[in-house]
């Protein structure tokens, strides 16, 4: 600040910069909810191919596992 700027401006700026400050702390940490992110990948292409083929590795794990145990 500078030689110019009075005691009561000073006050003034300090007292806006902790009430900001107050309102930050204040104020709840927003909550991240699964929820939110239901529905993100609705029709994506590639997200249906990762789906794919997650599928087609889960089903060649399951054939595997039944071959071992015959």
């Amino acid at each position: 600040m500078s030689n110019s700027t009075t005691l009561e401006q000073r006050v003034e700026a300090l007292e806006k910069q902790v009430a900001e400050l107050m309102e930050r702390i204040m104020k709840p940490p927003p909550t991240k909810d699964w929820r939110s992110t239901i529905g993100m990948f609705t029709n994506d292409p590639v997200m249906k191919v990762i789906d794919e083929e997650g599928r087609k590795i889960r089903e060649a794990e399951r054939e595997q596992v039944r071959r071992d145990r015959s």
